[in-house]
Parts: C-alpha cells; structure tokens; sequence
C-alpha cells in the first residue's frame, strides 16, 4: 500500500537521493515499512526518491548510521606552512599562492584565499559583535582621508578629503587637498584646530604610510614618521592607531567621510580648490553641526557648546615644513625640482639659485633679483604654468636686438620701403 503524500514516512526521507547515498534513520524505517506492507521495490524508490540499488542495500541489511568520508583537500599537503605563514603575511592569499608555487603547488589564488578565509575571520574577530564606544568631552577625534572625483570649473578633479570628527560632540571638519601627501595631512590638523578652537586629548589614526612606517601589533612596536611625529608632539596630541583590518574602530569617521561625500558634495561643481574649500568650511557649520545626529540625538553644535572640553593648541605657528635646494639655471630657463619643472627669467640662466620648497609653494631666488614663486605641482613630469616664461633663444642672438633683422632675404615684409623706379628703366634693357 502506497503511502500518502505528506505522510510522517515521507518527510523524513530526502528526495533525490542517490545511489549509495547515506539515509536517515527515518529513512530506514520508512523503506522498511512499505516492504513489510507488500510495496515493490520499485514502488518504494519511486514514491520516497530513491534509487532502486539504494532500497534493495537497505533491505538486505539491518540500520547503522552511515558516515561518510570526509575528502581531502589539495591544499591540506601545505596546512603547517600555510597556518605558520598566513598570520605574518596578513593572510593575503596573492602573496600564499606565490609563495607555495615553488613547494608545488599548481593551484588558483581563489583556492588559497577560500582555504585561509576561516583563519583569517578569527583573526580579524569578524564574527564578534562591534560595540559601539563612546568618549567623554575632549578624550579623542578620529582623522581619515576620503576621496571623489567632482568638477573644479570645466575639468573633472580626484580630490583627498582630510575629514576629523570629535568623538563626543560629533562636530564635522573637512577640507579638500590634490594629495594625501604629508604636507596636507599636516595642514589638514592645522585648519581642523583652528576650526574647533583647540585639540582633544587623543587622536585616532588608520595606519597609512604618511603616519606609520612600520608596526608590529603582537611586539607593540611602532615605527613613526618622524616628521608627522614631531608636528604631534608640537601640539601634544596623543597619537593612537587602528588595529589593522579593523576600520570600524573608527567608525565616528568613516561615516564622517561618508556624510561629506553623500550630502556636502553630491552633484556640486565649484570654481577652483579654494571655492571648494570655502563651501566645505560653510557647510560644517552650517549643515553638519546643525543636524541632529542618529547616535546622540542632539545637535554637534549645541552638544559642543555644552560639554565638549577642547585643550587649546600654542598659539606659535609651528616652524613651517620646508627644505632648501640649489639648482643651476640651464639654457630653456627652466627649472628641474621633483620631475617638474618651473620657469625663471631669461637673465638667471647659468646662475646658481636657491629653491624654497614649501607646502604648497615654490620660491626660486637668485642673488638681489625679485624671488619668482610658483604653486607648487602635484604629480610628476610637469611644467610649471607663468605668463613670463621666456623663450630659448637660438645661440649668438642679443637680448636686446631692437627686432627682426630687415635684411633677411625670406621676410621681406619688414622692410618699410618699396624703391620705384621709371618704367623707361626696363624699356632701356629689353632687347
């Protein structure tokens, strides 16, 4: 007698088993059951799914739970190097495939990555819950780079978003810089102090290399840069890192930078840099400390004024970040610096001159001269753009030749005057 669709016997068997496939004991009893109430075998395979070797195997032997055997995997041969290498390569798996490819190893990246993903979660503490940490009035803000592609005038511009967030308050700063070299990141914390009128106790930091040269999270070693270092300790901020992989440490920031892009910047165009600049500066105030944030429920501005306690920064500028090169002028007047190259007058050339490399600028001096300064280049391979930029000149020429030589034979059009003759002239030669 054939079962009922529904039945407890047939949920509990698995449709489309296979042959040799292992049953439950549910399964079991159920094909047991129907041969005791006279169904064919089969019947009994068609009705509960199964192959026919697979209900006469389970009818010549009594019920054992089944186990498979688990299979091996390639990548097992190597499991002691990959465990021992993976954490000091940060578990990337681009760097595990080549390293195994001379052990033997002739398998895909992807298989790699898949094999080390499990070790690497734990590590990370990617299934640990985030919880959310809050600090008290002036204890720290947290700084990251953004960046986006938005229109300066006609051209389409990347630009770097230095983006600080107080932690308590949640106050905003953003300012937009061509580089996240460590001259704007420098000038990044100089606009942001002065904007919120002082500093907080602590600071929190990715770990890019403008920052962070070496570090060893097991050894708690950092290596600094020493300059960005020196600036901090100028301002006597205490510098703290993210552990690495873990970006939702600073997760005050990382929505930060995100808010600037999505609300101040979606669909804006501006004239130049400085418009730019200008509008982001605006909308800090403005827009971002006059919302009410999801977390806090209050206004940053007004979270600000109530509670926030900011140590004030000194007052001295910091000595400004430069360096001093000397350059000899060659014969096309320009000048090489960085792969670049800027234009100095004609008079300078084969003179010796001092170039003032500063953050933003240029400044090429050549003894009692005017100095000429030019915005300093970002990028590679450029020249520098300057109204007064000469000319080579072709050798032998003067400076100071009053104009085009009249007597030159294929520029007849400088010479003033046309001699005219009588038409008797040419009646006296014609034969």
């Amino acid at each position: 007698m054939a079962e009922q669709e529904g039945s407890p016997i047939l949920d509990a068997v698995p449709t489309g088993a296979a042959e040799g496939e292992v049953i439950t004991q549910n399964g079991y009893g159920a094909v047991r059951t129907l041969a005791e109430q006279g169904v064919s075998k089969k019947s009994i395979a068609r009705q509960l799914g199964l192959d026919v070797k697979t209900v006469r195997k389970w009818l010549r032997r009594s019920w054992a739970p089944g186990k498979r055997q688990p299979r091996g995997r390639v990548l097992d041969r190597w499991r002691e190097f990959l465990e021992a290498r993976a954490r000091e390569v940060g578990f990337n798996a681009v760097v595990l495939a080549r390293e195994l490819g001379p052990k033997g190893y002739a398998g895909s990246y992807s298989a790699v990555a898949k094999y080390v993903s499990p070790w690497r979660a734990d590590w990370r503490g990617d299934d640990l819950p985030t919880v959310r940490f809050e600090t008290g009035p002036g204890e720290q803000a947290q700084v990251d780079w953004g960046s986006t592609a938005i229109y300066l005038g006609e051209q389409r511009v990347h630009v770097h978003l230095f983006t600080m967030v107080l932690g308590f308050s949640r106050r905003v700063f953003a300012k937009a810089y061509l580089s996240e070299g460590l001259d704007p990141l420098l000038d990044g914390h100089a606009s942001a102090f002065a904007h919120f009128g002082g500093r907080t106790e602590s600071i929190l930091y990715d770990n890019p290399r403008t920052i962070v040269k070496d570090k060893d999270e097991a050894a708690g070693h950092v290596v600094w840069n020493a300059t960005f270092k020196d600036r901090m300790d100028f301002y006597g901020v205490t510098l703290k890192l993210c552990r690495f992989y873990r970006a939702q440490t600073k997760g005050k920031v990382e929505s930060g930078v995100k808010y600037v892009k999505r609300n101040a910047l979606a669909g804006r165009r501006f004239r130049d840099l400085d418009d730019l600049n200008a509008y982001l500066l605006d909308w800090c105030t403005s827009v971002a400390d006059q919302r009410v944030h999801g977390t806090t429920h209050e206004k940053p501005a007004e979270r600000f004024a109530r509670a926030e306690k900011l140590i004030p920064v000194d007052r001295r500028p910091p000595a400004p970040r430069e360096r001093v090169v000397t350059r000899r002028v060659p014969s096309d007047c320009y000048v090489a610096l960085e792969t670049n190259r800027y234009p100095v007058p004609f008079e300078w050339v084969r003179r010796d001159v001092e170039v003032q490399v500063l953050a933003g600028e240029i400044v090429i001096r050549s003894e009692a001269a005017e100095p000429v300064r030019h915005e300093r280049i970002v990028g590679s391979h450029q020249l520098a753009r300057w109204h007064g930029a000469p000319r080579r000149m072709p050798k032998g020429s003067s400076a100071f030749a009053p104009g085009p030589p009249k007597l030159d034979p294929i520029y007849p059009a400088t010479v003033g005057e046309v001699h005219v003759r009588p038409l008797s002239c040419y009646e006296e030669v014609a034969p």
